[in-house]
């Protein structure tokens, strides 16, 4: 005898109610509690378990973004936040661009020197003698030396590119 299982039209609906119902269900469960304990020593622990002498912690509902980088049906801004007119916005940003030129001229000086002072080193090592009384230049001191000028070199040019980058982006 041979038995063969089908799925009547009714039955596929049941069963598919049951999907649905079970996804709800594990949507629900993902909305976890969290729970904050603080021990004598003032270290904090958070936990999706409740914890012992812990205390449940009420978050506000998370801020929901549409498809076209819109809020729902809230503000972007509260509306008792200050406001301030297209001129008086201008100013400001004139204002900034000019502290931001002038602290875009300050570091390119700044790298300047600090090129200068590694090819200074570069070219003008500072020998060191050995037991022997000869000279030699590859000492761990002068790679330090030189590693610290390389890196100051570095930090003033990321500094001038995140000052051109700021710049480029004011209005």
């Amino acid at each position: 005898m041979t038995y063969t299982a089908s799925l009547s039209t009714g039955n596929y609906m049941k069963l598919s109610g049951l999907f649905v119902i079970f996804g709800l269900f594990l949507a629900f469960q993902a909305q976890a509690e969290i729970y904050k304990r603080v021990d004598k020593d003032g270290h904090v622990t958070y936990s999706s378990e409740p914890l012992k002498g812990g205390k449940k912690i009420h978050l506000k509902p998370l801020q929901v973004i549409n498809g076209n980088g819109k809020e729902g049906n809230r503000s972007s801004t509260p509306e008792n936040f200050p406001r301030v007119d297209r001129e008086t916005q201008k100013r400001r940003d004139e204002t900034r661009r000019i502290i931001l030129q002038d602290e875009l001229s300050s570091e390119q000086k700044l790298l300047e020197s600090a090129k200068a002072s590694m090819k200074d080193l570069e070219d003008n090592p500072v020998p060191v003698v050995g037991k022997d009384g000869i000279p030699f230049r590859g000492s761990a001191e002068y790679a330090d030396k030189l590693k610290g000028a390389q890196n100051d070199v570095s930090i003033h040019e990321q500094n001038i590119k995140a000052l051109e980058t700021e710049i480029s982006s004011l209005k």
